[in-house]
């Protein structure tokens, strides 16, 4: 029946999956769990999701930027067990720019698998607990929760039961490939570096005599070394800081600051300030075996040039391994193997080929030039890992307009810098402005020109992902004047929703939940129902979430709409209901469900139940409107970006409300 059951869920998802009017809960993804024997006392617990075709898993661990919900295992019951570590995925992680929620999601599609595991210390074992997770498609999203047991035999065999379903968006690796190998060619431009090619060119030349074969074969083992070199870096970085540190290397103050001072350092030794190098003897050392000759000799001469040339690639390479290190073991390795192959090009290329050389522009000063911009490069983004350890811990250090402010000063440096008003120690004269540098300078303070309307409460769409939440601007001109607006425009108006007013109650959880455009409404459906009764209006439900990307696609491109929102405002008692909300409700709110029977006692878990039990239907978002009665008054609508539909809505709604 079970199968059943499922199967026909799916077929009316797959028929009226474009016509929600037609109410359904939706379950795009299914769960399957097994076991694996590694000794007499532990064992690997497997947790398989099986996700619909256009269906996506968000993952476990995401950029503390971003707002969806990721996947949660909670283990609320342990018998004589231990957990070894935690949850760990093993399947691949598909990461890209979500535009609207201005951050970088990670998920999964089509198939997920977790492991997790435990050692048995009793007799008789058992483990109970739930996973909660968001699966979206391009249309809407679905909250969900899943109950597993474990009940464990004395050997360590496991009996595995599950239980019925409970329904209730990083850069790609290739492009993380690209910016890497770009990084390799910017760090072939330092004067570390660049003056370096012709040397070991040279040598090689030199090394071979007469056989120009041998010397290209001693070339080709030179560059290959290299990527070597940088690859088994960015491995060991990949097992050091691998899947199980992600969530603490994303959202703990402690490695978010240690990146911000490294940032810091770097920058300074770009500027001048100071130079970054290793210990001689491992220089002289390694300079040694180079005399040996052949293959081995090669390999010595490119990890010298690592060595040598560390004071200026140290910045570029620590750089891409910090920001690769969010737990995918993959990322490190590709970071270096990019960088490495960049960087190894030229120097293989120019032994191939010795006459080349004479067309590479000669040293000089504007090998530092380039030192400096990257390091005006590395403050901008060090600031970004001191404000996700501000946002995390709720410092108030670096709010919107100051994080905002450090950024445009930085980049008016940059640009004063590039058009020579600015000189650092190292730095030769600029007799005159070349026209790359004007280019250059046109470009940065174009963007600082960009920046600046975000001190008074610009969005910066195309900067949202490096930014703190507009929540914590003090100064947004936009809300400021939008507030007065609705102040001159409704102050006493009967016809406006007025939560807190004489016959209605102060919203709760106004404190940490907010509507959309100055709209005044609740978060909780009692309140709504009993204010809604008190004006005689027809009631706006809006089942959201945190992590519901079209849900704050419709509030901007729909709600925004002066048709929508002043029948927001004025015609409808409006109220938010989060699906995915962890706030635990006090004890005298928690409900019993009709569904499953289970005590609801956060308010994600309460909302969720129901909008299931009397809608029947898990999507998000999905409006309804109803009468003060509670009944509804015509059929739900959900996605839906087209305004003047979403106009045509709302006022048939009205006009039943009145009919009744």
């Amino acid at each position: 029946m079970k199968r059943l059951r499922s199967l026909f869920f799916g077929v009316i998802a797959l028929v009226f999956i474009t016509n929600l009017s037609f109410a359904q809960v939706l379950q795009p993804v299914n769960w399957s769990f097994d076991k694996k024997q590694l000794s007499e006392t532990e064992i690997e617990l497997i947790f398989t999701a099986k996700i619909d075709d256009h269906w996506h898993l968000y993952a476990q661990y995401l950029p503390p930027e971003n707002f969806s919900l990721p996947t949660y295992f909670e283990f609320d019951s342990l018998v004589d067990v231990e957990l070894i570590d935690t949850v760990c995925a093993q399947s691949q992680v598909h990461e890209a720019f979500e535009e609207l929620a201005g951050a970088i999601s990670r998920w999964f599609e089509h198939e997920a698998i977790f492991t997790q595991k435990v050692k048995i210390t009793g007799n008789q074992p058992f483990i109970s607990g739930y996973i909660d997770y968001m699966t979206c498609d391009d249309k809407q999203c679905v909250k969900l929760d899943e109950d597993f047991e474990f009940q464990l035999s004395e050997n360590a065999a496991i009996v595995s039961e599950k239980t019925d379903s409970k329904p209730e968006g990083k850069t790609s690796l290739l492009t993380f490939f690209v910016l890497a190998f770009l990084g390799g060619l910017v760090a072939i431009l330092t004067p570390c570096v660049f003056p370096m090619i012709p040397m070991t060119v040279s040598f090689f030349m030199h090394s071979g005599g007469q056989n120009k074969r041998k010397a290209r074969g001693n070339a080709l083992i030179y560059g290959i070394s290299i990527i070597a070199i940088y690859t088994a870096i960015g491995s060991i970085v990949s097992v050091t800081l691998g899947p199980e540190f992600s969530n603490w290397l994303s959202t703990h103050w402690v490695p978010n600051i240690f990146f911000f001072l490294i940032f810091i350092i770097f920058a300074a030794s770009f500027f001048g300030m100071f130079e970054m190098v290793l210990p001689s003897w491992m220089v002289n050392s390694a300079d040694k075996q180079v005399d040996k000759g052949g293959g081995l000799g090669s390999f010595f001469m490119a990890f010298t040039l690592v060595l040598v040339s560390f004071s200026c690639t140290a910045p570029i390479v620590g750089s891409i391994l910090v920001l690769s290190a969010d737990g995918e073991i993959i990322r490190p390795i590709i970071g270096m193997v990019g960088f490495s192959l960049a960087f190894a090009i030229p120097f293989t290329f120019f032994a191939f080929f010795p006459s080349k050389l004479g067309n590479l522009p000669k040293s000089g000063g504007w090998l530092n030039s380039v030192k400096v911009v990257l390091g005006f490069i590395e403050v901008a983004l060090g600031f970004k890992f001191l404000s996700i350890a501000d946002q995390t811990y709720h410092w108030g250090l670096l709010d919107r307009e100051v994080y905002l402010a450090i950024w445009i000063v930085t980049f008016s440096l940059l640009g004063t810098y590039l058009l020579g008003k600015l000189k650092f120690a190292h730095d030769s004269e600029v007799k005159f402005l070349s026209v790359p540098r004007l280019g250059m300078a046109i470009i940065v303070f174009s963007f600082v020109v960009y920046l600046i309307p975000g001190m008074f409460g610009a969005p910066l769409k195309a900067l949202s992902g490096y930014l703190p939440p507009q929540a914590t601007h003090d100064f947004d001109m936009e809300k400021i004047i939008r507030d007065n607006v609705s102040e001159i425009s409704f102050s006493g108006a009967q016809a406006v929703t007025s939560p807190g007013s004489e016959d209605c109650e102060e919203p709760k959880y106004a404190d940490f939940l907010h509507l959309p455009h100055g709209i005044k409404g609740y978060y909780d459906y009692d309140q709504a129902l009993a204010c809604a009764k008190a004006q005689n209006k027809p009631i706006f439900i809006d089942f959201t979430g945190h992590g519901c990307v079209n849900c704050r696609e419709m509030e901007a491109r729909v709600w925004a709409d002066k048709n929508v929102l002043s029948r927001l405002k004025n015609d409808y008692v409006v109220v938010a209901l989060y699906v995915d909300d962890k706030t635990r409700l006090p004890k005298e709110d928690w409900i019993k469900s009709t569904r499953d029977g289970k005590m609801k006692k956060s308010m994600g878990k309460k909302n969720a139940d129901f909008q299931i039990v009397n809608f029947n239907i898990n999507a998000q978002p999905y409006y309804c409107l109803l009468g003060n009665d509670g009944k509804l008054l015509i059929d739900p609508k959900a996605y839906d970006l087209n305004v003047n539909s979403f106009v045509e809505f709302l006022d048939k709604g009205l006009e039943e409300f009145k009919k009744r």
